[in-house]
């Protein structure tokens, strides 16, 4: 497994942490609850930002590690 496919992913991975969270973040019904959910996915959303950069980066520096 390259670089590459690693990072792509655990993107995907994040990705889905990110969607679990706004789900339950509409589905609780206690404020305290909903409020952490909302920001776990918030903080998940600026990390899956980074990673996408990244994987840009990776694409562009190293060729090889590009998904077909």
């Amino acid at each position: 497994m390259t670089v590459g496919s690693q990072v792509h992913g655990t993107l995907v991975t994040l990705q889905s942490i990110e969607a679990t969270l706004s789900s339950l973040a509409l589905k609780t019904s206690e404020q305290e609850a909903r409020e952490a959910f909302h920001q776990g996915a918030l903080k998940t959303r600026t990390v899956i930002h980074e990673i996408k950069k990244r994987v840009g980066q990776i694409e562009y520096e190293e060729p090889q590690y590009q998904q077909t």
